[in-house]
């Protein structure tokens, strides 16, 4: 041990110190992971500061430590975040996942199959979260064509989009933030698909270990239907059929019509004519009006897999862009108040687009079902307007006093006009970034501003993507792993690692640096764990002469086992409310698969490997 080495022995321990602190907060959430992680940035500060480490490159001061912010990984995933959400905004999923879902009624358990090897392919190459989001009442509704309690199928859906982040570069955060200190330490950075092989080995037995395994462990816990297709009310709406409208030419089988299976047509008006139920031998024309009983959720995802018909409502509505380019549409429930002006009035009379800026996509009145047009109903107190909108005109429903917003009924209605050029730019971002035909960094910038230029997403959109806990928690990350190489603290863990399984050889040493990784990434969120462990899996490497490359892999691998807790990763916590899990459940079905992982990683990597 150097003399250099003892001076700074105390820092070292004192980082140390630091990192236990922090893991202790992390796990009991007494104050907020972005406050313990700002903290922690402000206390590595002080400590630099007050006491410089000389390292071989130089001082280690705050330069080194706010550099973690400027990391082309950091920018990278902040630019991931916001291609996912326009993808999402856009609703760029939502044709794939209709399709799956409605082929659900003749196979479900295929469809499920099909479903979870989408949600696999997809998770590979994008952002978990907006998969999560996209695919959660997709599984539900499949789990209820199947009979079963939609907690059998959430925490699948959570644990294959975790085991398709192993197989890419691109398919986790926690990949991009090892590969960016690999880059660092080592002449050859990895590749796009040098994880491809032990990820898709890891990945199959995880797989099979969900099909066979985890059924058992997994609670039937009942869940209401309302979490996923609404309460069942039905609203009164009318749908102008417009000349280009894909309704122009469609007829009734009996007395329904398939465009429209999820709702009851009740009247079509044409001209002064009226045709009731059954409409035998109706041929819908341009100018017709189809007035149905319909659920919200019916009419919501008429509109989100209509393009024409949500242009059709766009300009009765005539609505405004946001100024940068992207409307935000929103649904949203108003309830008609006591003594309201609107009272005796139908929505034309009263006003409603030029009083709320919002379009009334449909009237629900409890009392009794109506049977005639919109435009002819005469609204009563009590009256539920379904009202469509931009953002900003919702908001202002708030100060009116005739109408009573249901703020808990407001939800986003995806843009689908602009959802091809979301696949257009997704495809080709995944397409440079895995021919390097320029960096991933480089790619996923510019891919993230042709998003905003396209119109995809707005700017307030996108700057919503960009989580401040993320970008919180990845900084300080950075720090702490600067910490622990400028002090010795990561040179320290290697030699102890590498002094405990060196007698038994590099395969022990993976083996034991697996297994620790991926017990801390489960109580550690994994991106730190990733950046904690990527310079001791290298100087690990470095004190036996042996290839960095397997053990930065290694802690890729290891630091993606999120499975045990519903805090070691952002899709567990998402599938917890629909699932309604307990944290028991995580680690019920999620412990087991990390032991799994880690045996099937340690007989396979002799040959992946070529140790």
């Amino acid at each position: 041990m150097t003399p250099l080495f003892e001076l700074q022995d105390w820092q070292m321990w004192a980082t140390f110190a630091l990192i236990v602190w922090i893991v202790a907060l992390y796990c009991f959430e007494q104050i907020p992971m972005e406050a313990t992680a700002g903290v922690t940035f402000a206390a590595l500060l002080l400590m630099f500061h007050m006491f410089p480490v000389e390292t071989a490159n130089g001082t280690f001061d705050d330069q080194d430590i706010f550099g973690g912010f400027a990391s082309p990984a950091l920018i990278t995933i902040m630019a991931l975040l916001i291609i996912g959400q326009a993808m999402f905004q856009t609703g760029a999923l939502e044709a794939p996942a209709r399709l799956l879902s409605n082929s659900a009624t003749r196979a479900p358990r295929v469809t499920l199959g099909a479903v979870f090897a989408v949600v696999f392919i997809i998770s590979a190459f994008l952002n978990n979260t907006p998969v999560v989001v996209m695919f959660i009442p997709v599984v539900a509704a499949i789990a209820g064509r199947m009979n079963r309690a939609a907690s059998s199928v959430m925490i699948p859906l959570s644990y294959v989009c975790i085991l398709a982040g192993m197989t890419t570069l691109i398919g986790s955060s926690t990949n991009l933030l090892v590969a960016d200190t690999f880059a660092r330490t080592a002449e050859e950075p990895l590749g796009f698909f040098t994880q491809t092989r032990m990820g898709l080995v890891l990945a199959g037995a995880g797989l099979l270990y969900m099909m066979v395994i985890m059924p058992r462990l997994l609670p039937a816990r009942p869940t209401l239907e309302a979490d996923f297709s609404g309460d069942g009310r039905q609203f009164i709406a009318q749908i102008e059929v417009a000349p280009d409208s894909p309704l122009v030419g469609k007829s009734s089988n009996a007395g329904r019509f398939a465009d429209l299976s999820d709702m009851t047509v009740r009247l079509i008006q044409r001209g002064e004519h009226a045709f009731l139920p059954p409409f035998d031998s109706v041929v819908l024309r341009p100018g017709d009006l189809v007035v149905v009983a319909s659920t919200r959720k019916a009419l919501s995802s008429l509109l989100s897999s209509r393009p024409r018909l949500l242009e059709s409502v766009l300009r009765t509505g005539e609505f405004e862009e946001a100024e940068d380019g992207a409307a935000e549409l929103m649904l949203v429930e108003a309830v008609v108040a006591p003594g309201s002006r609107v009272i005796g009035r139908t929505i034309e009379q009263a006003g409603v687009r030029h009083m709320t800026g919002c379009v009334a996509l449909g009237v629900q009145r409890r009392s009794r079902m109506i049977r005639a047009r919109m435009s002819d109903i005469r609204l009563e107190a009590g009256d539920v307007l379904l009202l469509m909108g931009p953002r900003s005109a919702i908001k202002t429903l708030r100060a009116m006093r005739d109408l009573l917003p249901l703020d808990r009924s407001r939800t986003d209605i995806p843009d689908l006009r602009r959802a091809q050029r979301a696949r257009v730019i997704f495809l080709a971002v995944v397409l440079v970034a895995s021919t390097e035909l320029m960096p991933i960094a480089h790619a996923a910038v510019i891919g993230a501003m042709a998003m905003l230029a396209a119109g995809c997403l707005n700017v307030r959109q996108a700057a919503r993507a960009l989580d401040l806990r993320i970008f919180l928690l990845i900084g300080s990350a950075f720090a702490l792993g600067g910490a622990m190489e400028a002090t010795g603290g990561a040179d320290y863990l290697a030699r102890l690692v590498v002094g405990a399984a060196q007698p038994y050889g590099t395969l022990a040493i993976l083996s034991a640096l697996f297994f620790v990784v991926a017990f801390l990434t489960n109580i550690l969120s994994n991106s730190a764990t990733a950046i904690l462990f990527s310079p001791i899996a290298v100087g690990a490497a470095q004190s036996i002469g042996a290839d960095p490359t397997p053990f930065v892999l290694t802690v890729i691998f290891a630091a993606n086992c999120s499975f045990a807790t519903p805090i070691a990763y952002q899709t567990n916590l998402l599938v917890m409310g629909p699932g309604h899990y307990r944290f028991v459940d995580f680690v019920r079905a999620g412990a087991p698969l990390v032991l799994v992982l880690w045996v099937v990683f340690t007989i396979t990597a002799p040959w992946l490997f070529q140790l």
